[in-house]
């Protein structure tokens, strides 16, 4: 039985590498998690010995790991936009690719007391990241599943950014503002069909959070042709949708009355998001 910090890692490197392409990361991720260290100590104490109730959960931990839940349901947290975001299983656990949405946004050019709208916040990642970078925006997130409001609420509060609105709304429906300079959503937007859903990480997450009708796109239509009526002149939509999406997302935009239509790629050189700004 593994007893030092070393020995622990090599163990469960050893069973991880059976169901993870990252074994070594995620026993790491769980090991730090147990001893409440950072990445260094692993290295610059590699001897030091765990207690029996640290041998005993990190145990336990692992054999979740090897059933398949994800990392960050295990340890409760996920870092999003080098913030801690607490997660759990009612919503998405924020990902890597959704930050050039974040990024994109902070780079239109928008006033310093511009009027934010968060589509389906989760976690409340983008509305909170934001918030953390841009203090003066007026920040409004929804979301239609109150656990998930319940969610982002206890993230707003952990990473003291209060000035940011949290309310439950499906999609538009308590939402009083019309004059947004920003719309931002990362909504459903795998098809139903879609094979992938029975593998990784979300077979743990909440389908309704994953998943749409007509292909993918039922939401991000719906939310193209509403958002019209909540955006002030000028102002920008901005949806994270799938890789393969990009055409045809911005052809629907373009219909919808949309001007200077735009796709951005992630950092994986993938188009990830598409924006456009309502005439003036």
């Amino acid at each position: 039985m593994y007893q030092t910090l070393v020995e622990a890692l090599e163990w469960a490197s050893s069973q991880l590498h059976k169901i993870s392409d990252t074994p070594k990361l995620d026993a790491e991720v769980i090991l730090l998690h147990i001893i409440h260290q950072q990445r260094g100590y692993l290295y610059t104490w590699p001897d030091e010995r765990l207690t029996s109730d640290q041998v005993t959960a990190f145990g336990e931990m692992v054999a979740r790991r090897l059933l398949g839940t994800p990392i960050a349901h295990i340890v409760g947290e996920r870092e999003f936009w080098s913030l801690p975001f607490m997660v759990n299983p009612t919503t998405l656990i924020p990902r890597p690719d959704t930050e050039i949405l974040v990024e994109t946004a902070l780079n239109l050019p928008l006033a310093d007391s511009a009027r934010v709208l968060d589509l389906g916040t989760g976690t409340g990642a983008i509305a909170l990241s934001l918030a953390y970078e841009k203090p003066e925006w007026q920040i409004t997130a929804v979301d239609k599943i109150i656990e998930a409001v319940a969610l982002a609420k206890a993230n707003r509060a952990h990473l003291k950014l209060p000035q940011v609105e949290i309310v439950q709304s499906d999609w538009f429906d308590s939402v009083a503002c019309y004059d947004f300079n920003l719309i931002v959503s990362n909504p459903p937007y795998i098809d139903e069909t879609d094979e992938h859903l029975s593998q990784g990480d979300v077979r743990f997450e909440p389908q309704s959070a994953l998943t749409a009708g007509e292909e993918g796109f039922a939401d991000l239509y719906h939310i193209a042709s509403c958002a019209r009526d909540y955006l002030a002149p000028g102002g920008y939509l901005l949806l994270e949708h799938g890789y393969q999406q990009a055409i045809q997302l911005r052809k629907k935009m373009i219909e919808l009355g949309y001007e200077n239509v735009a796709t951005v790629r992630d950092f994986g050189s993938n188009d990830r998001c598409t924006l456009g700004r309502w005439p003036r």
